[in-house]
């Protein structure tokens, strides 16, 4: 690592942060508003990270906002859901000071910032504990207009390509319904119509749809509030290693287009690249075998931050209990070239007619758990039966209802799917058996079996439809069970889907202000920040609800920022 001997530096700031996600984008924003000089770089041409095609919830527990909507949400509560998840790991100073000062963070940006956040009416936690909410404890970001941006609305990522229609619209949960049928019902006809003049409107200016939500919105407000402040944002320009003087870090140098840039920081280095990404080195030596194939981080992201932490002398903490939060997902060339890779977050695998098999045919989990638990079970399975990849069995009227992955609800001419080798079909089960490669006997058991728990709405093997989460993705017009209904004889499909890491557990070990822990001991380098994915979980690898990423990411973000600007103790005073 160089030294500041004798270094001449290109320019001097108070915090320099390198990574502009959620958690980059709000340091930067809250140091500028603290009054400190920050320069903000990224490594990409554009923000948003992970956070910009992310659902761009916040998981923060006792808000003022979710009391505010009528479904409030208690500290106390979500400790003892904490408590039953996390056994001793919940006794975390971390995670002590994340509960304790996310509703304040939450209040400073509503009252500074154009950020903002609501909860819906229900969103509940991803297990079914004592203490877990049905709503109010995870908090979604305000739909923002990207046209407020001008210029700038190019600098945001944009969502995946997969997730957005008519070529560059992005839709959320609550429209799928008003476009897909749009003749429906009177309201339907007025959103979707509301919705496509928009677009239309905006595709004469931009390159897709400015109606910024979920993600993408969060990402908007940031950038939109950076930009109100002037902060400097350079583009191009990644880290390429820490300044070390003596013990401390005194800055960093960066590559840009113009060459190498050193920059001292006065107040501190705030690493925020991302985590893990795709790192060759960091997957091999962090992830499952099985694990390594397919990741959602942007391709800019090679873990930049924890290798030069860890050459700091920081240390990425493995006493987890996954390395990565996973994401079930699909794949299928383009005929463009592009490689989709399709994340099953909740739009077919809880919905009732569809269900899973590893290669052995035979069901290894709940279809309807969180995109996390789903992933967790595919790696249990593979100790014993071939789980990797795994295949969503469906048959044609669940298409026509629901889609599946990359299929949308109510496509008739499947034969592009098929072509492409993304959906297998099969006149009969043995046939489809046959071409994914597994047990026909087998197969046309655990089909057999899924079909009777369907009929008596009770799911003996893995209680899909009994928790909370599992109705929520499901289809509430569905009786007896909103996640399972028969499938029926005739042609039946299968969507492929792999094991890929949405966001990293495995980090950097840091204090409750973000501050990087030295190898081996609890003191913490001056001038050293992680934060997001580049700082271990605070939940330890357990994935306990929606918004549990950007939650912790938005909130340590803003203890590091006070922390540099010797802010902290001041703003958390009524707390005590």
């Amino acid at each position: 690592m160089p030294s500041s001997a004798d270094r001449r530096w290109d320019s001097e700031t108070d915090l320099l942060i390198v990574g502009a996600g959620a958690a980059g984008m709000t340091a930067a924003l809250v140091g500028t508003l603290q009054g400190l000089r920050v320069v903000l770089c990224e490594k990409s041409d554009v923000v948003g990270g992970t956070t910009a095609t992310s659902a761009g919830s916040v998981w923060i527990p006792g808000s003022r906002q979710s009391t505010v909507a009528g479904v409030p949400d208690s500290i106390a509560a979500a400790k003892t859901y904490l408590l039953a998840l996390l056994g001793a790991n919940a006794c975390d100073q971390r995670l002590a000071a994340y509960l304790d000062s996310g509703p304040v963070v939450l209040d400073y940006l509503e009252r500074r910032t154009s950020v903002a956040f609501a909860p819906p009416p229900v969103h509940p936690d991803y297990r079914d504990l004592p203490g877990a909410a049905i709503g109010g404890r995870a908090l979604g970001t305000l739909p923002f207009d990207g046209r407020k941006l001008g210029p700038d609305f190019a600098r945001v990522r944009p969502p995946r390509r997969e997730f957005m229609v008519l070529g560059g619209m992005m839709v959320g949960k609550a429209d799928i319904h008003a476009l897909v049928r749009p003749f429906g019902a009177w309201r339907n006809f007025i959103h979707a119509l509301g919705l496509l003049l928009r677009h239309a409107a905006d595709r004469l200016r931009f390159k897709r749809g400015t109606r910024l939500i979920m993600g993408n919105a969060l990402v908007g407000r940031l950038l939109y509030d950076l930009r109100r402040l002037a902060v400097d944002i350079r583009y191009q320009t990644a880290l390429k290693d820490l300044v070390r003087d003596g013990d401390d870090i005194v800055g960093a140098v960066l590559s840009s287009p113009s060459g190498d840039l050193a920059i001292r920081a006065h107040r501190g280095v705030v690493l925020a690249t991302g985590g893990i990404g795709w790192s060759q080195e960091l997957r091999e030596r962090l992830l499952p075998e099985d694990a390594r194939r397919y990741s959602l981080a942007p391709t800019s992201n090679t873990g930049d931050g924890l290798l030069a932490g860890e050459r700091a002398s920081g240390e990425i903490d493995r006493t987890l209990a996954s390395p990565a939060l996973w994401m079930p997902s699909s794949v299928m060339q383009q005929p463009d070239g592009h490689l989709s890779v399709f994340p099953h977050i909740m739009l077919d695998r809880a919905k009732p007619g569809l269900l899973a098999v590893d290669g052995s045919g035979r069901r290894f989990v709940n279809e309807a758990g969180s995109y996390h638990d789903f992933v967790e079970g595919m790696l249990r399975s593979n100790r014993s039966a071939a789980s990797i990849p795994a295949h969503l069995i469906c048959d044609g009227s669940f298409i026509a209802d629901f889609g599946i992955g990359l299929v949308h609800p109510g496509t008739r001419d499947l034969r592009p799917f098929i072509a492409a080798g993304y959906l297998v079909e099969g006149n009969t089960i043995a046939v489809l058996a046959d071409r994914l490669g597994v047990d026909d006997d087998a197969l046309s058991r655990t089909i057999e079996s899924y079909n009777a728990f369907a009929r008596s709405g009770i799911d003996a093997e893995f209680g899909r439809g009994t928790t909370e989460l599992n109705p929520f993705n499901g289809d509430p017009a569905n009786k007896p069970n909103p996640c399972l209904r028969p499938i029926v004889p005739g042609p039946c499909y299968a969507v492929t889907v792999w094991p890929s890491d949405l966001a990293s557990s495995a980090g950097l070990r840091t204090d409750s202000n973000g501050r990087v822990l030295q190898s081996g001991g609890e003191r913490p380098i001056r001038g050293l920040y992680a934060i997001g994915n580049d700082a271990a979980s605070i939940f330890h690898g357990t994935y306990p609800g929606p918004g549990t990423m950007i939650g912790p990411a938005i909130v340590f973000a803003w203890r590091a920022a006070m922390d540099a600007a010797g802010a902290l103790d001041a703003a958390l005073k009524p707390l005590e």
